[in-house]
């Protein structure tokens, strides 16, 4: 059965986008879950009834029009139905990274003002417990599986927790399918439920709150209206749908806590995707069997799929090496959360895939300019959306409105002014430039500009962005505020150093291996730039950037400013 396009292109919310689909596809397979060595279906149908009976749980006394309702769990079925329930009852979702402490999950439950939080695995619903006393504002626990809370509180019991009382949790706590089948009453009392609720949708209501992860302070809310979201799929499909085939499977590992993720699940339920779940441990392995059409990921994955077919140097082997990995029908490929490195793009390229960048915020719903198949250039992120606009500031700041830029941080109106124009454009934070042909190049992060003692202003990420083409390092950090001169750390990928310099087991003669690499990459570097942004000595640290230790955002950006305090000591001894 084809698909009929011109619904994707309809500016309408993601509930209305699913049961209109869902009325279409039917029995066909939305969702495909690995079971075993097999996999199982999941239909349009139901999943489409699992998310109009939750949403009828939800809707009126568990959660009124406007109110929040966070969701914490690694990717599932059962997360998405959520999300898309919260929706349907009139609330706004909140997606909680799993990789969330304690203390960060009280604080955007408590700063959202959540009223309902769905959480599963055994693992998230202990660190549940264990902040407990901090969620006092949450009247509904809604456990995504068959995790036992009683249970769970037991053990943590045993060591040493404060946990509540059996018979709290047993009052505020509710499984998944006694929600289902609460729902599902509802909507049998009441006819025309579903069709009430979606027709009662504002367009210019909250459907999504995101926290930013930043790289300083507390994360801000980012509250996105159902018409920002649904204005930006809309002139995203414009752009892409046309390498896109009907019956589009795509491999989906991204996490649905992060924009990028749940965008790639609702722009499935606008194209009519079949859906493969993966692991992010065995996405890989996993795509020469299921031959995705469509696949979206952060550069980490795309180099290696490049590095799987790299490994021939005739052209015709590296396109067959690489169809082999890959399964061999990918048509439609995106790379975001960060930069990729302009060599990979060209390789996977010339072996036959087209890889396509684009750009954007959590604060532009989240697509500002994107790299279209019939218009792209590896060296930009770029041209704007159809709904987009775009300027350039005095000082190359990227300033954007239209209807996907969102109004305003949840309470937080200082942040708000701050992040707008007196004339209403929103300031990226970005520094950009325009090509002759209209593409975008983002330069810089504005804020990120180093001063050296001689009063050079020297963006950091100029001369970061010179090293990104060498695998050999996972990160190079640029370091001379106020100094006479500019150094950096540097921290390497082993596996990459081990192939270059050979498996040396000394550890001076690794060191001094390690050195020659990293001096003779320094000393490339430095031919391109001028003598104030040189860089004159350097460090490898052997303690990794973890997201776990704070030093990188969940989309594994660099917390420039906390690897600086943590690092500081051996940056200082540069200088010494």
């Amino acid at each position: 059965m084809a698909v009929d396009r011109s619904l994707a292109f309809e500016p309408i919310s993601a509930p209305q986008m699913l049961f209109a689909r869902a009325a279409q596809l039917g029995a066909r397979p939305r969702f495909m879950l690995p079971q075993g060595e097999s996999w199982r279906a999941v239909t349009w149908n139901e999943f489409a009834d699992s998310v109009a009976r939750a949403g009828a749980f939800l809707h009126g006394d568990v959660l009124a029009a406007g109110q929040r309702a966070a969701v914490l769990g690694t990717n599932s079925v059962e997360w998405l139905v959520a999300a898309l329930a919260i929706q349907t009852a009139g609330g706004v979702m909140v997606p909680i990274y799993p990789a969330s402490t304690e203390d960060q999950i009280a604080y955007v439950i408590g700063h959202s003002a959540a009223r309902v939080l769905f959480v599963g695995g055994d693992a998230l619903v202990d660190r549940v417990l264990r902040c407990w006393s901090q969620l006092s504002g949450v009247e509904w626990f809604v456990v995504l599986d068959d995790t036992d809370v009683v249970a769970r509180a037991r053990v943590l019991a045993r060591e040493g927790v404060a946990v509540p009382e059996a018979a709290e949790l047993q009052r505020r706590v509710i499984g998944f399918a006694r929600v289902l089948e609460h729902g599902g009453d509802r909507i049998d009392r009441t006819p025309g439920f579903l069709a009430q609720r979606l027709a009662a949708i504002d367009p210019d209501a909250s459907a999504l709150m995101l926290y930013t992860s930043g790289t300083t302070g507390r994360p801000k809310g980012v509250p996105l209206s159902h018409r920002n979201l649904a204005v930006n799929q809309a002139d995203w499909v414009r752009a892409c749908s046309p390498l896109i085939p009907d019956g589009a499977v795509d491999l989906l590992w991204l996490p649905f806590s992060h924009i990028f993720g749940f965008g790639e699940a609702c722009i499935g339920t606008a194209l009519g995707f079949t859906t493969y779940f993966a692991e992010p441990s065995n996405v890989l392995e996993r795509m020469p069997a299921v031959r995705p059409d469509v696949f979206m990921s952060v550069p980490a994955y795309w180099e290696k799929i490049a590095a799987r077919a790299m490994v021939e140097t005739d052209p015709a082997r590296a396109r067959a090496a690489l169809q082999a990995s890959t399964g061999g029908r990918l048509r439609f490929c995106l790379s975001g959360g960060a930069g990729l490195a302009r060599a990979v793009k060209e390789s996977l390229y010339a072996a036959g895939v087209l890889v396509i960048e684009g750009y954007g915020l959590t604060e532009t719903s989240p697509t500002l300019t994107l790299n279209r198949p019939d218009a792209f250039r590896f060296d930009s992120v770029g041209r704007p959306l159809p709904s987009v606009e775009l300027q350039l500031a005095d000082d190359g700041e990227i300033l954007a409105r239209g209807p996907s830029v969102f109004r305003g941080y949840h309470d937080d109106p200082e942040a708000t002014a701050a992040a707008f124009t007196d004339d209403g454009w929103f300031k990226t934070g970005d520094v950009g430039r325009w090509t002759e042909d209209g593409f975008l190049q983002i330069i810089d992060r504005k804020k990120e500009i180093l001063v050296t003692a001689g009063g050079k202003n020297v963006p950091p990420a100029n001369i970061e962005r010179l090293f990104a083409d060498d695998p050999v390092f996972r990160h190079v950090l640029v370091y001379g505020d106020g100094k006479k001169y500019l150094v950096a750390g540097v921290w390497l990928d082993d596996e990459v150093l081990d192939a270059r310099v050979g498996a040396v087991t000394d550890r001076a003669q690794r060191a001094a291996a390690a050195a020659a690499v990293v001096q003779a990459a320094v000393d490339r570097v430095n031919t391109q730039l001028a003598s104030f942004e040189q860089i004159k000595r350097f460090r490898v640290f052997e303690a990794p950037l973890t997201v776990a230790g704070g030093l990188l955002t969940t989309t594994l950006k660099v917390r420039r400013k906390q690897v600086y305090a943590s690092f500081r000591d051996g940056f200082e001894e540069l200088y010494a």
